[in-house]
């Protein structure tokens, strides 16, 4: 059985409160397990591909293509989670707290038309114009359309970008699970259901 639990636990102090940060506190084994064994076989897949595409790819490209694959699986998993919906949609983070996030996840696009694209610029452009625009579009509606709009806008984000630019051959998944991880799973609110105390497995941790 599961409930729905807004109210988050204390997070902790030193380095199980960085993690609180990270995945919201109260995160139980279960969805760490997710989290980080997900991230970790994305790194190994995505570095193993890169490796028989692009076997050119220097030090610099590779390292950034794990670090891609890590940040994007790992924060779609991370976000998806409800340890991490009801702490990154508590009460005190507003439509700027989202905004913020997506800024930031937009050093990856800069990276990738940069050093991956030989500066395209253009690329960037649209990627940003698309997350923004589609992010005020998910707060600005109503709670209850949230979840329809943010389906429409990354289906016509999908559609875009598989006929527009052409990606880079060895990181094709690169946008797809970028606006997977800045537009569905983070910028969603969703109900955050958590197992009943005591239940196996599942526990959520001291």
């Amino acid at each position: 059985m599961s409930t729905i639990q807004w109210e988050l636990p204390p997070r902790r102090r030193g380095m199980t409160g960085m993690l609180d940060a990270f995945v919201g506190p109260g995160a139980t084994k279960a969805e760490l397990l997710l989290q980080f064994g997900g991230a970790t076989v994305a790194a190994v897949a995505a570095s193993l591909y890169a490796a028989a595409v692009q076997p050119e790819w220097g030090i610099v490209h590779r390292l950034l293509t794990a670090v891609f694959a890590v940040d994007l699986i790992g924060g779609i998993i991370t976000n998806a989670t409800s340890a991490a919906k009801r702490w990154y949609h508590r009460p005190q983070r507003g439509h700027w707290a989202h905004l913020s996030f997506a800024a930031v996840h937009l050093l990856h696009v800069v990276l990738v038309a940069w050093l991956f694209m030989g500066g395209r610029w253009d690329f960037l452009l649209q990627a940003a114009g698309i997350l923004v625009t589609s992010i005020l579009l998910v707060h600005f509606v109503p709670l209850y359309l949230q979840r329809p709009v943010a389906f429409i806008c990354y289906s016509a984000t999908l559609l875009f970008f598989l006929y527009g630019p052409e990606p880079v051959t060895g990181l094709e998944w690169f946008v797809p699970f970028f606006f997977l991880k800045v537009l569905m799973s983070h910028a969603v609110r969703e109900e955050p259901y958590r197992p009943e105390r005591g239940a196996a497995v599942t526990h959520e941790l001291d």
